[in-house]
């Protein structure tokens, strides 16, 4: 009797997922006629747009292969759950889009769904997308039916079970996901509506910024508290902290500069980010920069916490200032006073004393070079130490920057570099 109980709760879950599934599967919320709209027609004009909005979203970054062709898919996006690959989105007919009308794109994008109806996965970020217009979405199909068609199957992704089932990926709609719209707010400035456009669809910032479950899932697209970038061992700072990277107490001009080099004298873009301007921000329009510059100004202040209070050893202080002294004084300066626009200052930086500690020892164990812009079109690099330092020797110097001159960040233990370094997972 107690199989057979047992059989049937089983049977009734299964079953469950199985109406879940054919429930999004299947729903008509969102018209694919084959009939295209007129604001589809592929013009000069469009098409133009179409480009803009392609560098606002980032598409290529993720949706080329190193060396790969454009547009042709292919980027591992390794995750805690397995390694996603995308799609080819070229309009080669047999293994890209060709044969999408701008309704399928439309509903990809707004309902996170395929040509045939398979749920697509949300490292595809259409729990931002979905709030992008049609008219935008038209005109990105648009302009992706103009780049040069690329023969290239998808590589499968490569996930265990049971995350490689639409039914597991139906049950995570069915909790996080809902199709929505971008709401106009009519007590904010056609500026702020703009940038917070932006932010949360387009520029889909939160999947970055925003903590998320152990189901992959952040509290929604206006959730900018900040994470860990899981499998990257990269923190995105909360754009909502003072201490960490909220810009509310910034110039706006100097949040546009920012966006548009990737340095300003009191800070430089870094890992993740600076792909996103080298790729991105650096092309879009001073108007756009300066409507999310008005938006990143607005969100609520968030309390940094209390930090850690441990006070390290002397003799463990004494060693980070000797390793700072032989490899690092040279560019950031006795005191950690930097260089204005060149090499980055170390003292008084939020981004050092920042909790976690991931983005600073990420950096000196890879080194790295801010993104080449016109208003920075060479920039300075820093250059690795992973196979200079060991873990403990990283440790000391990282404690040493982080409390020195005024620095109020908490000990870095060699741990903690050995995770940051990949060793170990969160």
């Amino acid at each position: 009797m107690k199989r057979i109980i047992v059989a049937l709760a089983v049977f009734g879950v299964l079953l469950v997922a199985v109406v879940v599934v054919a429930v999004l599967n299947f729903r008509d919320e969102d018209s694919v006629a084959p009939v295209e709209p007129e604001s589809a027609a592929r013009t000069a004009q469009l098409v133009a747009r179409g480009e803009y909005i392609a560098r606002a979203g980032d598409c290529r970054a993720c949706h080329t292969a190193r060396g790969g062709e454009a547009y042709a898919g292919g980027r591992g996006i390794a995750t805690p759950f397995g390694t996603l690959f995308t799609s080819n989105i070229t309009p080669d007919k047999r293994t890209g889009i060709g044969e999408w009308t701008p309704g399928h794109f439309w509903r990809a994008l707004h309902n996170g769904r395929s040509r045939d109806g398979r749920l697509l996965y949300p490292a595809f970020p259409y729990p931002n997308y979905t709030r992008i217009t049609r008219e935008d979405s038209d005109a990105l199909f648009a302009y992706l039916q103009s780049v040069p068609p690329v023969e290239q199957p998808n590589t499968p992704h490569a996930l265990g079970f049971p995350y490689n089932t639409q039914v597991s990926l139906a049950v995570w709609r069915a909790l996080y996901f809902r199709p929505a719209r971008h709401e106009v707010d009519a007590a904010r400035s056609a500026e702020w509506n703009r940038g917070a456009y932006l932010v949360q669809s387009l520029g889909h910032c939160n999947a970055c910024h925003a903590s998320r479950n152990a189901l992959g899932a952040t509290s929604g697209t206006l959730d900018l508290s900040g994470g860990l970038i899981l499998m990257q061992n990269w923190y995105a700072p909360a754009l909502t902290v003072p201490g960490e990277g909220g810009v509310a107490d910034w110039d706006a001009q100097e949040i546009v500069t920012f966006l548009k080099t990737g340095v300003t004298p009191n800070a430089w873009v870094k890992g993740p980010m600076a792909e996103v301007v080298r790729d991105s921000t650096q092309y879009m329009t001073d108007a756009d920069l300066h409507a999310m510059a008005s938006y990143l100004k607005s969100p609520p202040r968030a309390d940094e916490g209390e930090r850690q209070t441990q006070v390290p050893d002397p003799a463990f202080l004494a060693r980070g200032a000797k390793l700072y002294n032989d490899h690092c004084a040279k560019c950031h300066g006795d005191a950690g006073e930097g260089v204005p626009l060149i090499y980055p200052k170390l003292a008084g930086s939020r981004a050092v004393a920042m909790d976690p500690p991931a983005n600073l020892v990420r950096m000196v164990l890879g080194g790295g070079f801010s993104p080449s812009t016109p208003g920075n079109p060479r920039p300075y690099g820093m250059p690795p130490f992973a196979t200079v330092l060991s873990d403990d020797d990283i440790s000391a110097v990282v404690t040493h920057i982080r409390t020195a001159w005024g620095n109020e960040g908490a000990m870095v233990s060699a741990r903690d570099v050995y995770r940051y370094r990949g060793g170990l997972q969160q």
